[in-house]
């Protein structure tokens, strides 16, 4: 099957169904990173799922994408650009829709998957929309309100499943951000799991056999 010219540029993996409208997992990498990255461990995710590895909409010099800016100022410390990630939250609830339509999958049964950068836009999806999204994995990440939808917290999330890790020695992320997810998603009702790893801002082995098992109980 040909990738398609959609709104973000993707590579896919087609699903081994054949007699139905296959779920799907997006894959939204970090920054400086590309589409190639995530989809390098594509073919060992469960094969029953379509899988769709984004681009993100800005470049990075010289050779990656990123989901939005980051910058940093001596006198303000590290900040994210959240005009662009919110542009960058409405471009994948587009591209998603998109997607679902032009490879004709199962938009009832759609999988966020994301690192770093790219967790923090599932994580702003799912629980902006908890109507487009059934489940997420959140790799390397957490949870910035900042670039919510204003009234996520009303929101029906009780169809909404979350698995999320992080590295215990991550130098890129404090751990200590990504604890605050589980405190969020319990005041929301949403069934989850979280772990963590000691590892720094990466995806170990275990780690990986982890989520892939959570993915297949919960496909």
């Amino acid at each position: 099957m040909n990738t398609l010219p959609l709104s973000l540029y993707h590579l896919i993996r087609p699903s081994s169904l054949k007699d139905r409208r296959p779920p799907v997992i997006f894959l939204f990498h970090g920054y400086g990173s590309n589409e190639e990255d995530l989809f390098s461990f594509a073919s060992e995710l469960p094969s029953e799922y379509f899988i769709i590895s984004a681009r993100g909409p800005y470049q990075v010099p010289p050779f990656g994408n990123a989901w939005y800016a980051i910058n940093f100022d001596a006198s303000f410390g590290k900040w994210s650009d959240v005009d662009q990630a919110i542009s960058s939250r409405n471009k994948i609830v587009h591209f998603v829709d998109e997607a679902c339509k032009a490879y004709q999958l199962d938009n009832d049964n759609v999988t966020l998957l994301g690192f770093s950068q790219g967790t923090v836009l599932s994580y702003t999806v799912a629980l902006s929309y908890p109507d487009k999204v059934k489940n997420v994995v959140a790799l390397s990440g957490y949870i910035d309100e900042n670039i919510l939808e204003k009234d996520y917290a009303q929101k029906d999330h009780s169809n909404l499943k979350i698995y999320a890790s992080h590295g215990q020695v991550d130098q890129i992320i404090p751990t200590e951000w990504a604890q605050k997810a589980p405190v969020l998603l319990k005041k929301l009702g949403i069934d989850f799991k979280y772990e963590e790893f000691p590892v720094g801002h990466g995806v170990s082995a275990e780690n990986f056999y982890s989520f892939k098992k959570w993915l297949e109980e919960n496909i």
